[in-house]
């Protein structure tokens, strides 16, 4: 990709950014006496800047990027996942954030203990740990790539400067400076992603209606395809991923659940979890039309070969739009990077304190607790950073190799084992293992028969099993693990006693709860 040099104002414009983002983290480093005030900001942020920072920590560079790459290339098959969300969240958020505030303290996978054990528990926390660590380096490694291509700036620096003002951010600040910057970063993206798809709107010739007959023609509008195939990406696959997706990242994932824990009430959370996802399809929705407005107007106006669809939104962006707004819009960009890895790095500190060093150390002062946090997010960003450094040497095949990996081998089956906890009494610790254990070895089954090596005419499957290779789509890799879990810990549990499990961990005694309540109002 050719890369044009920014204005002074430009760098001017980011390096203000960078400031405010330090700023965050000495303004609030104060107050940052304790592991509740560092990892849950003592419950007393409002609902509307908790939705925000939902909304901002699942956005990053991988939607600035990502989502116009596809609308570029490809049609809106990608939203069919963030448009099952919402159903998803309708049907479980109001019973989710009560659980969680009832029964945890600071870690999700304090559930997944009192409900099946302890090797439930640090499964499914590693998971979590692995998974991120993955998405931070994939989220440092494309913001790297397009910041060198815009600016013509040093990879390797633009990584280290980033990843030093987000560990300070995420040190000294904590959860709460996360989130108030959250609040900046959700206005900044909206606001520049709207200003861009109006001025590429105005830039295609025939404006919004012939863009729209351009894309139409060219295979870059709807949902499909619409077989029912799980072979390959459909609309079938992408719809029954999102309901697993909806289910994992809203109740099993650190990032999301510890954001409940911020809410000054149940009520307030919940507001908080319906107001995130509400916006944060919609700003998905307006990446993805970007990438097709992109694709039209590249189409009148001939883009250089060679350019890869990922990088043509950084392309327009530095050639086609003026000093001051190309800043700004950069500054949006390393916004929702910074934003998103400080909130991972939060939650990893508070997942190894709670799920690990506790157990290591117990009878150990808050203190000291609160000083391990800050010494994991600090080591945490370090990691994320020499991830991002290996990715740069890996290659673009390689990055999608190594998340695929962690995602596959580490992350399988988490939503299973949520769902048979809370909406089944006799799923017991004994049978969720066999189903963890038979999801392990599904997983690598599945992995290990579809993943080739190599390049060219020398590419290989890692294990050939002939007809028995998994023939399925990846995505559905995910759906599977979580149905072995689900099946296999249900039926394993079936040899063992009933548990005896206490009722608030359960969706029934939440509704018996509910009931209750609704007839002493009458």
């Amino acid at each position: 990709m050719n890369t044009a040099h920014l204005h002074i104002l430009d760098y001017g414009i980011i390096a203000a950014f960078l400031f405010i983002t330090v700023y965050f983290g000495f303004r609030f480093s104060k107050g940052q006496k304790s592991t509740q005030s560092y990892f849950a900001a003592n419950g007393k942020i409002p609902s509307w800047a908790i939705g925000l920072s939902i909304l901002s920590t699942l956005i990053s560079s991988i939607t600035f990027l990502a989502y116009p790459g596809e609308g570029y290339s490809s049609n809106w098959i990608l939203l069919v996942q963030g448009l099952m969300v919402p159903i998803v969240l309708l049907t479980m958020i109001w019973f989710i954030v009560p659980l969680y505030r009832k029964v945890i303290g600071l870690s999700t996978y304090e559930y997944f203990e009192k409900r099946f054990g302890s090797f439930a528990r640090y499964y499914s926390s590693l998971g979590f740990v692995l998974t991120h660590f993955s998405k931070m380096g994939t989220v440092f490694f494309l913001l790297s790539l397009a910041l060198a291509n815009m600016s013509g700036v040093n990879t390797l620096v633009i990584i280290g400067v980033i990843g030093v003002v987000i560990i300070i951010l995420a040190l000294l600040g904590g959860i709460e400076a996360v989130i108030w910057l959250d609040v900046i970063q959700g206005f900044m993206l909206f606001g520049c992603g709207v200003a861009c798809l109006i001025i590429l709107i105005y830039s295609i010739h025939g404006g919004a209606t012939e863009a729209w007959h351009i894309a139409k023609a060219n295979g870059r509008t709807g949902f499909g395809p619409y077989d029912f195939d799980f072979k390959k990406l459909t609309f079938i696959v992408m719809a029954i991923n999102g309901i697993f997706y909806g289910v994992q990242k809203y109740g099993t994932d650190q990032t999301i659940v510890q954001r409940y824990l911020t809410a000054k009430s149940d009520r307030s959370a919940i507001r908080a979890s319906l107001m995130g996802v509400f916006l944060l399809v919609p700003v998905w929705a307006l990446f993805m039309l970007i990438g097709t407005a992109l694709f039209v107007y590249y189409k009148q106006n001939p883009i250089p070969a060679g350019i890869r669809p990922d990088a043509v939104f950084p392309y327009f962006i530095v050639n086609s739009l003026p000093t001051g707004v190309v800043g700004l819009i950069i500054a949006s960009l390393v916004s929702a990077a910074v934003c998103s890895l400080g909130a991972d790095l939060n939650c990893l500190a508070a997942v190894g304190v709670e799920d690990y060093y506790k157990r290591f150390y117990p009878n150990k002062t808050d203190k000291e607790y609160l000083k391990a946090g800050k010494w994991i997010v600090v080591l945490a960003g370090i990691g994320a950073l020499l991830i991002a450094a290996l990715y740069l040497s890996a290659g673009d095949e390689g990055v999608l190799g190594i998340v695929f990996t962690l995602y596959a081998i580490f992350s399988g089956g988490i939503s299973g084992i949520f769902l048979l906890g809370l909406f089944s009494a006799r799923a017991n610790r004994q049978g969720v293992t066999i189903g963890i254990l038979a999801c392990i070895i599904f997983t690598a089954y599945a992995f290990l028969t579809s993943t080739q090596i190599g390049s060219g005419h020398y590419k290989s499957l890692l294990l050939n099993l002939g007809k028995y290779n998994f023939n399925q789509n990846k995505l559905m890799l995910g759906v599977y693990s979580h149905l072995v879990v689900i099946i296999v810990g249900y039926v394993g549990s079936l040899f063992f006693p009933k548990p005896d499990i206490d009722k608030k961990l359960l969706y029934s005694g939440w509704l018996h709860v509910k009931r209750n309540s609704d007839i002493s109002k009458q």
